[in-house]
């Protein structure tokens, strides 16, 4: 069995040994990865990883927590880093009204400037969204473009938006915790053909290992989960998206 985790930031400073734990990676199964940029430095160290394994690939991006400072000369950056034949993404961008309230307007200009750039380089996106989903809604419904709602929020109302105006929808960690009350509800909701499964390493470690530093071999724990809710084989779930983060990266198998 493989698996696509597709999304993780080994370009955090909690991966210090890189070489050693990608290795032990794909020994485990996890034959292809996408490690996250969430500003300039750590795209072009996602992109610095990506190079140097062959089953690896990254995206270039600005995250709404991270822009504060920014520039259009970082815009141009990012656009000019995205170019590399490893990215496969803008991302991760989108607005987070949990951490940041005071700068909204900021934060819109950014994901709307972003997405401008995925489209002219005809990339998808990866969203970041925290208790805003009326805004990020009305962006990707005036901004048309395509790509993953990554880790994404267990709002059924965010899901069902999201869904009819094509995106993916991937699920990390939460969807194990016992104290997740939506779930199963969507999980259920969502088709096969519009699940990914991501880590977002080393973070949001999934039942029972939380409280521990993630890392992509976990990957499996939310394809166990969605095959218990879905009554099908965590194989047929681990092929699925698997084939479906291929088609929203355009990486050939």
């Amino acid at each position: 069995m493989e698996l696509f985790d597709s999304h993780a930031h080994y370009n955090d400073e909690k991966f210090e040994n890189e070489p050693e734990i990608l290795k032990e990676i794909y020994n485990s199964g996890v034959t292809k990865l996408v490690t996250a940029g969430y500003n300039i430095e750590s795209t072009k160290k996602a992109i610095e990883i990506a190079n140097n394994y062959d089953f690896v690939y990254a995206t270039a991006g600005i995250s709404p927590n991270d822009i504060e400072g920014i520039t259009e000369k970082d815009y141009e950056e990012i656009k000019k880093l995205a170019q590399d034949k490893k990215v496969v993404a803008i991302g991760e961008i989108g607005l987070d009204y949990y951490w940041n309230k005071e700068n909204k307007e900021k934060q819109r200009y950014a994901f709307i400037k972003q997405i401008d750039i995925a489209n002219e380089l005809n990339l998808p996106i990866v969203i970041h969204t925290r208790e805003a989903v009326q805004d990020t809604i009305e962006i990707l419904k005036n901004n048309k473009t395509k790509g993953v709602f990554h880790c994404c929020p267990l709002n059924i109302e965010l899901i069902k938006e999201g869904l009819k105006l094509g995106f993916y929808i991937s699920f990390a960690g939460p969807i194990t915790f016992k104290n997740s009350k939506n779930a199963i509800q969507v999980i259920e909701y969502v088709p096969m053909e519009k699940i990914l499964i991501e880590t977002d390493s080393p973070y949001l470690s999934p039942e029972p290992l939380r409280g521990t530093r993630n890392d992509s071999r976990n990957v499996k724990y939310m394809a166990q989960k969605i095959a218990d809710v879905k009554g099908i084989t965590v194989e047929e779930v681990a092929k699925k998206t698997y084939e479906n983060a291929e088609h929203i990266f355009s990486i050939n198998t």
